[in-house]
């Protein structure tokens, strides 16, 4: 079982930079594949980035490829999220996701392991 915590949300306008962590506690963080989601008011949770188990394969939806960058490091049991360009329609509450998947996938019920989330704000 894996704990996730994010950090480092919060308001930034249109244009600007964020980068979110995800600090996982338990065993075994390079045995799980890890992916952050988002949903914005009214909306569905939506897949935004997915980080194989190695680091070695990223995966990105067409709204933020070219301005995100998932990361991660296995000895600090963290995933980040680099968020550059960010956009009025970035504004969501993120989500850190975990899953044993040996592969990464871009749906919501493929993770066992959610974290809390975090508030971010684009304003124009």
């Amino acid at each position: 079982q894996v704990q996730l915590v994010e950090s480092g949300g919060g308001l930034v306008q249109a244009g600007g930079s964020l980068r979110l962590s995800c600090a996982a506690s338990g065993r075994a963080f390079g045995s799980y594949v890890m992916a952050w989601f988002r949903q914005a008011p009214g909306k569905e949770r939506e897949f935004v980035a997915g980080i194989s188990r190695s680091g070695r394969w990223t995966y990105y939806t067409d709204s933020v490829k070219g301005r995100f960058t998932i990361s991660r490091d296995n000895a600090k049991n963290t995933v980040y999220l680099q968020m550059n360009s960010l956009k009025p329609e970035d504004t969501a509450i993120y989500y850190c996701a975990a899953d044993l998947d040996s592969s990464v996938q871009n749906t919501e019920r493929a993770y066992d392991y959610w974290g809390q989330g975090t508030q971010v704000t684009v304003s124009s």
